[in-house]
């Protein structure tokens, strides 16, 4: 992780010449990995420069969603329901095992969002028709509403932290993303991962 003070721990930043409050500049990663390879020939640095900058990307994204998100009154797990349910279209019902399938959580920490939303007026559930043991999620209007509002406050704040990027350079680095994605999700043998800032 970022603070293993293999990357970007704030050992790691003081090292580089970098201000610790503002992380590791792209210069200060170059200088991290020249240090181990200074003083350890031999250690694999090459993923100094992706893994360190994607941790702390993380970190900021997720605590600015946070602050979004708590000026709009919703955590981020609750949003993350509402949200899929939401993208499925009318009558925005799916099964909590679709649900999970598709928030790439476990069936526990669907039922724990189901039972938060449900006690806040957002969504309802019933036993599915004619399937034993069943449940299916109904997005409520105040539910559909939330989501409507928050859902572009999130999605707008994004863009503008992404700003910097050309659409060309936008469109290539989702493309790396998601090649890297994959791949590590295959060499760690994990279908998915859950959302920044999740319970």
């Amino acid at each position: 992780m970022a603070g293993t003070g293999v990357g970007a721990g704030a050992e790691s930043v003081a090292e580089a010449g970098a201000d610790p409050a503002d992380g590791v500049r792209a210069d200060g990663v170059r200088d991290i990995a020249a240090a181990w390879e200074r003083e350890r020939p031999g250690t694999p640095v090459s993923s100094i420069g992706i893994v360190t900058p994607v941790w702390q990307l993380a970190k900021l994204f997720g605590d600015d969603r946070r602050r979004v998100l708590t000026r709009q009154g919703v955590d981020a797990a609750t949003l993350d329901l509402l949200s899929v349910l939401r993208r499925g279209g009318p009558p925005y019902t799916l099964t909590t095992r679709e649900l999970g399938r598709r928030s790439l959580v476990t069936a526990g920490a669907v039922s724990q969002r189901v039972a938060r939303a449900e006690r806040e007026g957002l969504v309802t559930r019933r036993p599915g028709a004619g399937r034993p043991r069943t449940v299916e999620v109904t997005l409520t209007p105040a539910g559909h509403e939330l989501v409507e509002t928050t859902v572009d406050q999130v999605l707008g704040r994004e863009a503008e932290l992404i700003g910097g990027l050309t659409p060309e350079q936008r469109d290539r680095l989702t493309e790396l993303l998601g090649v890297l994605l994959q791949d590590v999700q295959r060499r760690l043998d994990s279908a998915g991962v859950s959302h920044v800032g999740e319970d």
